[in-house]
């Protein structure tokens, strides 16, 4: 007695429509746009965010191994070329010198030169020795006995130092005979012959 009845009409109570129903109907209709709605962003979520979560944390996570070595070992069969410009060496030929005689002439009786060819003769020499002397001394000294040079040499053989010819003769600073005397023992001793002497002189200047 206190509380009101609730009344269906005939057509509510066939369809099963009533007050309760209507709001359920209007609650499932506003629930299931939102459900939609927040499944398709967790799809979202899981295509966009997922992979590029996955490759951040590979690249901020590396993978250090330490204490060990890497070893890289290659088999096979392989050639090398090099190739480089082709070049030729030519040689330069060289002559020798060759230091002929010079052209022999009798010297002036009483000179400096008859003289020399006196004593060339003394030893054995020929002629083609004569001419080779004359051409050295006429080189050092022009066969002169009182020829003299700063650096002391002196002479017809341009003995250095002059005094050296003492040992030939005490008149060895004007006497040709005592001049000419040392220098062919000089010659001798060092080079052999009057040609040795002149043709070292040729090549380097001095003998």
């Amino acid at each position: 007695m206190g509380r009101r009845a609730r009344y269906l009409s005939p057509q509510a109570a066939i369809s099963g429509a009533g007050v309760g129903t209507a709001g359920h109907r209007t609650r499932n209709r506003r629930v299931l746009p939102f459900l939609a709605f927040t499944a398709a962003m967790a799809s979202l979520f899981v295509l966009v965010f997922t992979p590029y979560q996955t490759v951040t944390a590979k690249a901020a996570t590396p993978t250090v191994v330490t204490g060990q070595i890497q070893n890289l070992r290659v088999t096979g069969e392989y050639a090398s070329a090099v190739v480089r410009d082709s070049y030729k060496v030519t040689k330069k030929a060289v002559a020798p010198r060759i230091f002929t005689t010079p052209a022999f002439g009798v010297p002036d009786p009483g000179t400096a030169q008859a003289i020399g060819y006196e004593l060339v003769k003394a030893r054995g020499w020929g002629d083609d020795q004569f001419a080779c002397l004359v051409s050295l001394f006429n080189r050092e000294s022009h066969w002169n006995v009182y020829a003299a040079n700063p650096s002391g040499a002196y002479g017809i053989p341009q003995a250095l130092p002059g005094s050296k010819m003492a040992s030939a003769g005490a008149d060895w600073q004007t006497n040709p005979r005592t001049q000419i005397t040392w220098g062919l023992n000089y010659i001798q001793g060092r080079y052999l012959t009057p040609c040795g002497a002149r043709g070292h002189s040729q090549s380097s200047g001095w003998y």
